[in-house]
């Protein structure tokens, strides 16, 4: 007999952390069935327990399925064992036989019983009904026979768990959650979401950000795994999405579906560009987003750490949309090349600079964001500086506009890396620029003091010297 307000309690507690009453029973019964199987039982035997919540006692039967020639092979058939030990041995490892394919089983009378005798028990039986026979009630179990119940009881809990888990966090998939900096290994950044912990892979991280341990942090759940070990989430700050569900949150005509994006194009840490269409003709795309004074585009801009974002409205008509994309550059000329499906854009020699970007990055995006190959070419003459949609970057003579770097391209690696990490979805349309990595840790970088404090030390060592003198 099991004592019922310790069954009750532990139940309660189990219901707290999401596992239901029904699934912890079951883990009870298969456990004091594995137990009972062990101690008393015998090999092949299916043996079920029925714990009663009324009373706390636990009844054990075993069960055999109703077979006939047709659903499993005998002994005496031709390549059977026929010795006595052969037979053992058979029946011992029966469990591990791997059946080839339209073989039948091994008939085993622990667990299986012919039609004819089963038919004597009861009537009106039939092949693949199960027939119960009550087994001898027993209290006490072997250390042995306990310790495996306890596993049992551990292993259905940690599944039970598990399931739980994917449950939640399957329906978070595609949101922002929050959650604690635990701890940052070679590179990437562990998350305590409660009930389990995130993990924010290196290239998922926008470059140039510090997090320390214990801080609030923010990210977009792009993947959710179950793993054998438990369930591995990742969490990506990097990702495009991420500027769409912080927009979203401060934009309640975004959220709605009154605007829709239809575009958007990242380079986390530096910029990103965002094309929006109203779904009504009484909202404004562009200044829902920008909201008044421009405090829900601030409020993003601070989350992503100072990131710029260039809201743009959506236009069908392709030249009107990568003039759009070139923002804050004003085209003179935008000429299209259906069969190359590539853009020529003219523009003074004032306004280079800006359509190209610094290292190629505003024209970079703008190919991104419309699909289109874009020239850039100046009306007075110079080279040509080129972005393909499908690359990462290609430019040429972006030194003669004065803008920098002309090698802003993707790395190329792989961005698997340890711990599991898995690319996002959306990878497509994420530049990897590299960027500067400090020889020590974060939090062992060096900082110089402030003027102020150099000329305070200063002026206390002249003072040592002078009494020394």
């Amino acid at each position: 007999m099991i004592d019922l307000k310790t069954i009750h309690a532990v139940l309660g507690e189990f219901e707290d952390r999401g596992i239901s009453k029904e699934t912890m029973i079951e883990a009870i019964e298969a456990a004091m069935a594995t137990a009972y199987k062990r101690e008393y039982g015998k090999r092949g035997q299916v043996v079920r327990a029925k714990l009663d919540l009324n009373t706390g006692t636990i009844a054990f039967e075993q069960v055999k399925t109703v077979v006939d020639e047709t659903t499993v092979r005998f002994a005496s058939e031709a390549g059977e064992p026929e010795t006595r030990n052969q037979k053992l041995e058979a029946s011992r490892y029966e469990h591990e036989e791997e059946l080839q394919e339209g073989e039948l089983p091994r008939f085993d009378p622990e667990k299986h019983i012919l039609l004819a005798d089963a038919r004597l028990i009861k009537r009106g039986a039939q092949v693949g009904e199960e027939i119960i026979f009550p087994l001898e009630p027993q209290d006490d179990f072997g250390r042995i026979a306990a310790q495996t119940a306890k596993q049992v009881v551990i292993q259905k809990v940690r599944e039970a768990e598990k399931l739980s888990m994917m449950e939640e966090f399957s329906e978070k998939k595609g949101q922002i959650v929050s959650g604690i900096v635990q701890r940052m290994e070679r590179g990437a950044i562990f998350v305590d979401l409660g009930r389990t912990t995130g993990i924010i892979p290196y290239e998922e991280q926008i470059p140039g950000e510090r997090y320390r341990i214990g801080e609030r942090i923010r990210a977009y759940l792009y993947s959710v795994d179950e793993g054998f070990r438990g369930v591995y989430l990742r969490l990506s700050r990097a990702h495009p999405k991420f500027v769409i569900k912080l927009f979203e949150l401060e934009a309640p005509e975004l959220a709605s579906g009154a605007i829709e994006v239809k575009a958007i194009a990242r380079e986390p840490g530096s910029r990103t560009k965002i094309a929006l269409v109203s779904l009504d003709t009484h909202v404004d795309p562009v200044g829902s987003l920008v909201g008044q004074r421009g405090v829900r585009v601030s409020i993003v801009m601070s989350e992503l750490g100072g990131e710029r974002i260039d809201i743009i409205e959506w236009n069908s008509d392709a030249r009107e949309f990568v003039r759009q994309a070139l923002s804050p550059a004003k085209p003179l000329e935008v000429a299209l090349d259906e069969a190359d499906h590539r853009a020529k854009v003219t523009v003074t020699e004032d306004e280079q600079s800006p359509a190209i970007g610094r290292g190629g990055q505003n024209v970079r995006l703008a190919a991104k964001l419309t699909g289109w190959n874009i020239d850039i070419v100046s009306a007075g003459g110079g080279e040509a500086v080129s972005a393909d949609a499908g690359s990462a970057v290609s430019t040429e003579g972006v030194e003669d506009a004065d803008t920098g770097s002309t090698d802003a391209g993707s790395t190329g690696e792989e961005p698997a890396v340890a711990m599991g990490a898995m690319p996002t979805e959306a990878s497509e349309i994420i530049t990897d620029d590299s960027s500067e990595i400090t020889a020590l840790p974060a939090e062992e970088e060096l900082t110089e003091l402030p003027a102020s404090d150099e000329t305070v030390a200063d002026k206390e060592e002249d003072r040592d010297k002078a009494k020394d003198d």
